[in-house]
């Protein structure tokens, strides 16, 4: 432990930096992936744009056009990953990762618009048929399930906690079930001469998209909002550590959140009881905290008697307080992210220790 300039013990950060030359490789490892997906689907969106004009193929110029959107998504989420990797500086003192999540979002209200438009040219093809060529529509379609097929495996390799990549792989499968719905939409049409089938198929893959849409959507969006990471039960947080760290009696101000899925991290205050060393107790809170709920990323108060926040705010109503005093005053190391925790000693009257 040393002091900072301001006279302030310092001390090292505890945790392993071998999670943050995983996590870029993992990065590295899904760009690439979604660079290899985004040409095979760009390529081939360029032949299914002919074969739906020559056809006449609603479904095959509707995946066409859901391809060309996908593309612009995994282009978008190609670019996601490479400025993720950009180190923090003093405007993001948190990074570049957020980007990644914030493309996610993004994807899945995409998706939203393009089987609204899907629907409505099916609306339109059911009100006013038209000839469709059978034979050409099944060749292009074939040759767009191949394509797909090859770029969901290429993805579905991939980190599939990454909302980035899952989003990117979304697009994909639902390129991929359209190519399959332009199949039998193709065979039907051969062998009945049954045109209806196309629009109907089309408006059934727009449905099976939407489902993922809103999943996508309703995580990216718990992460923006700083929601509560998904498998730590906040409430649960307080009674494990009185119980876990002995020199800890009562826990309260607890809030955690989610930078991405993987990077966790939480502020929180504890009570001491006088005489106790509180640097050993906030390393003890930290350990416990990664250890049974996987947090990587956390600030502490320590406090001995009142609440330092008990004339000003209410313990059940301090979000932004909290998060506002706390980052201000940390920065963490995190991967390729240069930061840094501080532990201050607590005096008798009561002000916190951060670390």
């Amino acid at each position: 432990m040393t002091p900072n300039s301001h006279g302030v013990p310092h001390r090292d950060h505890d945790h392993s930096h071998d999670h943050g030359h995983s996590h870029d490789h993992a990065g590295m490892a899904s760009e690439k992936r979604v660079a290899i997906a985004a040409v095979l689907t760009g390529l081939f969106m360029l032949a299914e744009i002919a074969g739906g004009l020559i056809s006449g193929s609603l479904a095959l110029l509707a995946d066409a056009g859901h391809m060309f959107v996908d593309f612009a998504g995994l282009a978008l989420a190609w670019l996601a990953f490479r400025i993720a990797r950009r180190p923090a500086d003093a405007a993001k003192t948190y990074g570049y990762d957020r980007f990644q999540i914030l493309v996610a979002y993004s994807n899945g209200l995409v998706l939203f618009g393009i089987t609204a438009i899907i629907a409505f040219e099916a609306w339109e093809r059911l009100a006013n048929p038209a000839p469709v060529l059978g034979g050409t529509m099944l060749v292009v379609a074939i040759g767009g399930l191949l394509v797909n097929i090859a770029a969901f495996f290429v993805l579905h390799g991939g980190d599939q906690d990454d909302l980035n990549l899952k989003g990117a792989l979304l697009h994909v499968a639902g390129d991929l079930l359209g190519s399959v719905a332009a199949i039998a939409a193709a065979i039907v049409i051969l062998a009945t001469g049954w045109t209806p089938i196309d629009p109907i198929l089309s408006v059934l893959v727009c449905l099976l998209i939407l489902t993922n849409a809103w999943r996508l959507v309703r995580d990216a969006g718990h992460i923006l909002l700083e929601g509560t990471p998904a498998g730590v039960d906040s409430t649960a947080i307080g009674p494990h550590l009185v119980a876990t760290v002995p020199s800890v009696s009562a826990v309260h101000h607890v809030h955690v959140w989610a930078i991405t899925p993987k990077r966790k991290a939480a502020t929180l205050h504890a009570c001491v009881a006088e005489g106790n060393d509180g640097t050993q107790a906030v390393r003890g809170i930290k350990q416990e905290l990664g250890r049974r709920f996987d947090i990587s990323h956390v600030t502490v108060e320590i406090e001995h008697d009142l609440c330092a926040d008990a004339d000003t705010h209410d313990h059940d109503h301090d979000h932004d307080h909290d998060h506002d005093h706390d980052h201000g005053h940390h920065s963490h190391s995190h991967g390729n992210h240069d930061h840094s925790d501080h532990a201050h000693d607590a005096n008798s009257s009561g002000k916190g220790v951060a670390a």
